[in-house]
This record gives structure tokens, C-alpha cells and sequence, in this order.
């Protein structure tokens, strides 16, 4: 379900200043395919350029969030992993063995969310789900 945003032009659009090192940064995030933390973001911008350091990940990654390009995800353990702000509504599914995360949407799962909010006085604004399971094709 990963789509390609490029990460770059939602930069310039907030009028974010892009030094060279915000653009190696924002490339890597554009085409993750995972939901890295900024360990994962460092290694593989380091990559591109030695010169990156961690804490210039770090400002980058919060610079970005505070902007809305970015979005932060806690899936339980215990490391903040991003991805791009997107710009169609998606809940995750965490493989508790592996880290693994699948993205998914499903309109029952949505409209039921929206009918319980009103049963009990709201209208739902917004929301995030995040499911918890073990991948039952490696179970034995």
C-alpha cells in the first residue's frame, strides 16, 4: 500500500528551506518502503552522504513532523518510526516478532469506528489504529 509522496516538494510547498543535507534526508524518507526510526533514516542517508550526522537526522525528522510533512508512529517498541503524512486515511497491523508493519484500510472497519463515536455524543474527528498480532503462517 506504500505510495510514493516526495518528500521533498511538500518541503518547498510549507516553504521549508532545503539544505543539501534536508534533501538526501527527504529522499530516503520518500522511498522508504518500511516505517523507519532515525537510526534506519541515518544509516541509509549516510549512505548517500558521510557527512550526515545523527543529531542533523534528528532536527530534520522533528523539523519535518512540526510542519506535517512527517508523521511519528509508537508501535511498542520503543522506537519512534516515521513515515510521510498521508493523504489518505490508513490504519497498521504490527507483526510483534518481526516489526514488521502493513498498512490497510477497510470503509466496515471505518463506518463501525464512525457509528460508535455517534452512539456515544461525537463526531469523530480522527483517529489511529494500530492492530498487534503474530503472523499465523509462521506459527506451527
Amino acid at each position: 500500500m506504500h505510495r510514493k509522496i516526495d518528500i521533498e516538494a511538500l518541503c518547498a510547498e510549507k516553504g521549508l528551506r532545503i539544505t543539501e543535507q534536508r534533501r538526501v534526508i527527504a529522499k530516503v524518507l520518500s522511498e522508504a518502503q518500511d516505517h523507519p526510526d532515525v537510526e534506519a533514516l541515518h544509516e541509509r542517508a549516510a549512505e548517500i552522504d558521510p557527512g550526515i550526522s545523527i543529531a542533523t537526522v534528528y532536527r530534520t525528522v522533528r523539523l519535518f513532523e512540526e510542519a506535517g510533512i512527517l508523521e511519528r508512529h509508537e508501535f511498542g517498541d520503543g522506537r519512534s518510526r516515521y513515515e510521510a503524512a498521508a493523504e489518505e486515511h490508513h490504519d497498521h497491523l504490527i507483526d510483534v516478532e518481526t516489526g514488521k508493519v502493513i498498512e490497510f484500510t477497510d470503509p466496515e472497519l471505518e463506518e463501525l469506528q464512525r457509528k460508535i463515536a455517534e452512539k456515544l455524543g461525537f463526531r469523530l474527528v480522527d483517529h489511529r489504529m494500530e492492530l498487534y498480532g503474530v503472523d499465523l503462517s509462521r506459527e506451527g
